[in-house]
């Protein structure tokens, strides 16, 4: 009997590691996000609500030439004077949380930036959006004489927030809107310090390495913002169209924009080229990643 006892009992061990084995696990599969809704956290002069893996630093270079409605005397824009680069830098300290630093040619804009998923859609749509806060500090670097009586430090800086939702249609197609407010330390007496502005672009996937781009940004007349009794030089709704190449190891877009400079809140405030006239510009922009 005390022979017989520990087989019993190895074999009711053996019999309930078997049982545990064999029994389904109902637990449901995790709902992972879905696949490259965006190659870049750049379109054309918006962001995404892309954000790179943790420890990820990427490369940007965005430049574009003068506006096309002079045509041939300078090559549609391309001898044109007054080009716009900004080159930039992002890095992925913590996940879902991307900071930056660019600088801009047009007023030497230093901007310093942080962008953060709140939410990331899904492929089983537990989550059928994704959410991304952007906000930046643009300051500008022109002579101290620009800014007029009683200078201070505080008139170079201006300010950019931004809520982007996006949501990716089957494998070809991202759709992304956006609300965001800007605001000017100092600006023209004629014009408001602040401005609330709405868009929509998104990307059209023509294979794995060819894609359609896409923007429209409009700055909105709200009386309730407003410190003037007239607009005065509103801004011109931003639209653009563009191509996007894949490679290897870089993002390039080609595009025509109808917005002079990469500083968002630039572009909200001050913008006044009308793509219904043909003030398009030709641009470009290219990214690199780099994981470490």
């Amino acid at each position: 009997m005390k022979r017989i006892l520990p087989i019993i009992l190895l074999s009711f061990t053996f019999i309930s590691l078997w049982g545990q084995q064999e029994t389904p696990n109902n637990d449901k599969p995790k709902d992972l996000p879905v696949r490259e809704p965006f190659l870049s956290g750049v379109l054309l002069d918006n962001q995404t609500t892309f954000v790179p893996v943790k420890n990820t630093f990427e490369y940007v270079i965005q430049h574009k030439f003068g506006t096309m409605d002079n045509g041939f005397k300078d090559v549609f824009g391309i001898y044109a004077p007054l080009a716009s680069i900004r080159m930039g830098i992002n890095y992925v300290p913590i996940k879902n949380m991307q900071i930056g630093y660019g600088l801009s040619k047009h007023r030497m804009y230093s901007d310093f930036s942080v962008k953060y998923t709140i939410a990331e859609q899904t492929r089983q749509n537990s989550m059928p959006v994704a959410i991304t806060l952007y906000a930046n500090c643009a300051i500008d670097a022109r002579d101290k004489d620009v800014f007029g009586k009683n200078y201070t430090f505080k008139n170079r800086l201006a300010y950019f927030s931004q809520i982007i939702l996006s949501r990716k249609f089957g494998e070809l197609m991202t759709i992304q809107a956006n609300g965001s407010f800007t605001h000017y330390n100092k600006t023209d007496l004629e014009i408001d310090h602040d401005k609330i502005s709405i868009g929509v672009n998104g990307r059209i996937a023509i294979n794995y390495k060819y894609s359609i781009i896409f923007q429209y940004d409009h700055p909105l007349k709200l009386n309730s913002i407003t410190e003037h009794r007239e607009f005065v030089d509103h801004p011109k709704p931003n639209v653009g169209i563009g191509w996007e190449i894949r490679t290897s190891a870089h993002v390039f877009q080609l595009f025509a924009s109808s917005s002079d400079n990469f500083v968002s809140q630039h572009n909200t405030m001050f913008n006044q080229n009308d793509w219904l006239d043909g003030q398009l510009k030709f641009g470009f922009t290219i990214t690199r990643l780099y994981n470490f």
